[in-house]
């Protein structure tokens, strides 16, 4: 065991939480060969089997288990050694690990630029997942700030409400709704709908909203890019609801309008969530400071919404 590398326990360690070579190979940016090979020599290492494939499942044998739980202790003190580190040297470097829900990404970006033109020793990762997937990596503590607009019933967390994220119904602009004000909800629903995947809070949230009225919509067509929806709206191919952000950049010269639907739009927010417990780093509290402050200006102030 004097032998193995960091990099095998850590190639180990996210295969076992996901008991699939194949999704390790996805989170580490990897081919699947190549885990396959890094599981292989630290398995001859250990001595013993580490999985087992049962048909086509993957199990971690007793060895395995004991090795899985190792590695994560292990993880959780280098990671409290590198804020440790990072207090110590005044946020002059460290890391910081972002996990926002797809809609949030027309927006954290810009507002990374003056945060890390200030602290350019601090290295950003930026995930960006549905609501599904993003409360799988809080499960999995995976990340130090969670930017989502729905807040999950477990694990707990601490969150702080960050910014207005309403929905809105959008078409192309050559619509023959788009001239149209106070548009019935029942009238909407006669137009096909371009929405999100299932998992996304987005389709939730619209849904919500069609049970309380007890309608339906007819789905054209399902997509799980935001962009590839828009480019779908402004096709032609039918209506659809997303996040107001998600058109900020096109502007009024843009291929896509806004109706005016009622009960539109829906007032949702985003939240700046933590894991609720979890031991939080000067890093970590300089940016949600920031977000809470400088952060929220600079959002506001690029929306230009009209």
């Amino acid at each position: 065991m004097r032998h193995v590398t960091l990099h095998q326990l850590k190639v180990f360690e996210v295969a076992a939480r996901h008991h699939s070579f194949t999704r390790a190979a996805e989170e580490m940016f990897l081919t699947q060969p190549t885990v396959s090979m890094q599981i292989k020599q630290l398995t001859k290492l250990v001595g013993i089997p580490l999985f087992e494939q049962v048909g086509k499942k993957l199990f971690l044998t007793e060895a395995g288990e004991n090795l899985y739980l190792t590695c994560q202790e292990m993880f959780k003190q280098l990671d409290q050694f590198e804020m440790t580190v990072a207090d110590m040297k005044g946020l002059k470097q460290g890391n910081l690990r972002l996990a926002v829900v797809t809609t949030a990404k027309y927006v954290v970006p810009r507002l990374l630029g003056l945060f890390c033109q200030r602290y350019p020793g601090i290295e950003v990762s930026l995930n960006v997942a549905n609501h599904d997937r993003l409360i799988e990596r809080l499960s999995e503590n995976r990340d130090d700030i969670y930017i989502m607009s729905q807040l999950p019933h477990s694990p707990e967390v601490n969150a702080i409400p960050f910014l207005e994220n309403p929905l809105v119904v959008l078409a192309s602009r050559n619509h023959p709704l788009v001239e149209q004000t106070r548009i019935p909800l029942s009238r909407i629903v006669q137009e096909p709908f371009i929405v999100r995947e299932t998992g996304s809070g987005t389709r939730r949230t619209v849904q919500k909203l069609l049970d309380q009225h007890n309608l339906n919509i007819q789905i054209k067509m399902e997509l799980a890019s935001n962009e590839a929806i828009k480019q779908a709206v402004a096709g032609g191919l039918g209506i659809s609801i997303l996040s107001r952000h998600t058109i900020n950049l096109e502007g009024a010269s843009g291929q896509i309008a806004i109706l005016d639907v009622q009960e539109f739009p829906i007032l949702n927010h985003w939240y700046m969530a933590t894991l609720a417990g979890k031991q939080l780093s000067i890093v970590t509290q300089t940016f949600l400071d920031y977000l809470q402050n400088e952060g929220k200006e600079i959002a506001i102030e690029t929306m230009h919404w009209k």
